[in-house]
C-alpha cells in the first residue's frame, strides 16, 4: 500500500470515528437530570405532566386493597359572604389548583376538580412524600425494625461514617437540624437542591449518598434548623434498609391496604440503586390524599389499633423547632401551627392539612405558576382559614 493510500485510509477513519457519538456518552438526559429539569418547566409542561410523574419516571407501586375506607358525602360546606362554588372555582382557576377535598368528621364537605383531572387520577405530590416518609419510619419505630430515635445514622447506612452525617441522630435527621450546609432554593439552578441528581452513579449508591458525602457541616447537630430535601431522601434509605422494602411495599403494608385507600399508588425510584426517593416522587389521587390526612386524624389507628409509635406520633404533629415565620414550627417532617393544626406540604401547591380540633382535612393538588413564594403561601392559608370559619359558623350558637 503506498504511503499516500495509507494517509488517506487514515483520514477518512478518523472523520468517521469523529462523526459517530462518543460510548461513554450518554444518548440523552439520565433520569437524575430530568428529575432536576422538573423545577424548570414551564406552566403548560407543570399541568400536563404532575398527573403522570409515575409513568415518566422509574417508579415503584403501593398497591391498594380490596376494603376502601368510605367517604360518604356530608352536608356542603358554606363559605360565609361567599358563593361557595364560584369562590372555589375562583380559586383553583387563579392559582392552578387541580383538585381540592375538604373532610369533617370523615365526610366530604366540599370537593372540586379542575377541567381534564378526574378522581382516579394521580397527582405528584412533591414533599407531601417528605411527611409520608417520616410516618413510615413512625411505624418502622413501633415494629421494632428501628430501635431509636436516638440512634446515629451511621448505625443504618455504613457509607455515612467518616461524613458530616456519622454521628447525626435519626431525630435530627426528622427536624432538619443536621447542621450539614445545604442550599433549597429551587430557583437557582446551582442549588443543592437542582444539582442533588445530576452525578453520575458511584458504585451503585443512591445519587443523595454520593452528593451528601462530600459536604462539610456548617452549624453544631440540633442547633439550627435548615430545610433539605437529600435528607429525606436519605431517611427513607433509612427506612428501606431497617425494614427490607420499598418505601412502596411497606406503604402498601403498613397504610395503603390495611387503612383502605381507594387507588395505587406509585414511589418514583432512584436511577441509581433503585431506591425510591423519600424526600418528593409519591403520586396518589385526591381522595386518598384525604385518607392520609384522615388516617392522621385518627392517629394513626386502623381497626381500633394505633400502627404508629407513640414517642413518634406525640414529636411528629408538635413544634420541635422553629423556622421562619413566628406563628410556624416543625415537627418531625410535618409543618405546625400555633392552634394544634399540622400540614404536609410540596412544592407547587400541595397540601395534606389535618386540623384535629374541628375534625378536619384539607387535601391539595396543583401546579403553581412557581415552587414556591411568599404570596402563593399566604393564599393557600387564607383558603385554609375560610374554611376552618365556615366550619366554625356552623358550630357558633345561634342568636336570638
Amino acid at each position: 500500500m503506498s504511503l499516500n493510500r495509507l494517509v488517506r485510509l487514515i483520514a477518512g477513519t478518523l472523520c468517521l470515528a469523529l462523526s459517530l457519538p462518543s460510548l461513554a456518552e450518554p444518548a440523552g438526559p439520565t433520569i437524575g437530570q430530568q428529575r432536576e429539569g422538573v423545577l424548570f418547566w414551564s406552566q403548560a409542561q407543570r399541568e400536563a405532566r404532575f398527573p403522570r410523574m409515575y409513568d415518566m419516571f422509574p417508579s415503584d407501586r403501593a398497591a391498594h386493597g380490596a376494603h376502601v375506607h368510605a367517604l360518604p358525602q356530608g352536608q356542603p360546606l358554606s363559605v360565609e359572604g361567599k358563593d361557595t362554588p364560584a369562590w372555589l372555582a375562583g380559586y383553583m382557576k387563579r392559582y392552578h389548583i387541580a383538585g381540592v377535598m375538604v373532610l369533617q368528621d370523615g365526610q366530604v364537605r366540599l370537593q372540586r376538580y379542575a377541567d381534564g383531572f378526574g378522581p382516579r387520577q394521580r397527582w405528584t405530590s412533591f414533599s407531601v412524600a417528605k411527611s409520608v416518609t417520616s410516618t413510615l419510619l413512625g411505624i418502622a419505630l413501633q415494629q421494632g425494625h428501628i430501635r431509636s430515635m436516638d440512634d446515629t445514622l451511621g448505625t443504618y447506612i455504613p457509607e455515612l461514617r467518616h461524613t458530616a452525617y456519622q454521628d447525626v441522630t435519626v431525630q435530627q435527621l426528622l427536624t432538619m437540624t443536621s447542621g450539614v450546609r445545604w442550599n433549597e432554593d429551587y430557583a437557582d439552578a446551582s442549588s443543592d437542591v437542582a444539582q442533588m441528581y445530576l452525578g453520575p452513579c458511584v458504585d451503585g449508591r443512591a445519587h443523595v449518598l454520593t452528593y451528601l458525602a462530600r459536604l462539610p457541616r456548617q452549624w453544631p447537630a440540633g442547633t439550627h434548623w435548615n430545610y433539605n430535601t437529600a435528607e429525606t431522601d436519605l431517611l427513607g434509605i433509612l427506612v428501606q434498609r431497617a425494614t427490607h422494602r420499598s418505601l412502596a411495599a411497606y406503604l402498601a403494608q403498613t397504610i395503603w391496604q390495611p387503612y383502605g385507600m381507594a387507588d395505587d399508588a406509585y414511589w418514583i425510584k432512584d436511577e441509581c440503586d433503585g431506591s425510591d426517593t423519600g424526600g418528593s416522587g409519591l403520586s396518589a389521587t385526591l381522595a386518598d390524599y384525604a385518607r392520609l390526612g384522615q388516617f392522621m386524624l385518627g392517629r394513626g389507628r386502623i381497626d381500633g389499633k394505633p400502627v404508629i409509635a407513640s414517642a413518634w406520633l406525640e414529636g411528629a404533629v408538635r413544634r420541635q423547632t422553629g423556622v421562619d415565620e413566628p406563628d410556624r414550627g416543625y415537627g418531625y417532617l410535618w409543618w405546625t401551627d400555633t392552634d394544634g393544626s399540622y400540614a404536609a406540604i410540596g412544592i407547587f401547591g400541595q397540601m395534606v392539612y389535618v386540623d384535629p380540633a374541628r375534625k378536619l382535612v384539607i387535601a391539595q393538588v396543583a401546579a403553581w405558576p412557581q415552587a414556591t413564594s411568599k404570596a402563593l403561601v399566604a393564599a393557600r392559608r387564607a383558603f385554609v382559614a375560610d374554611i376552618k370559619r365556615a366550619v366554625d359558623a356552623e358550630r357558633a350558637p345561634s342568636l336570638p
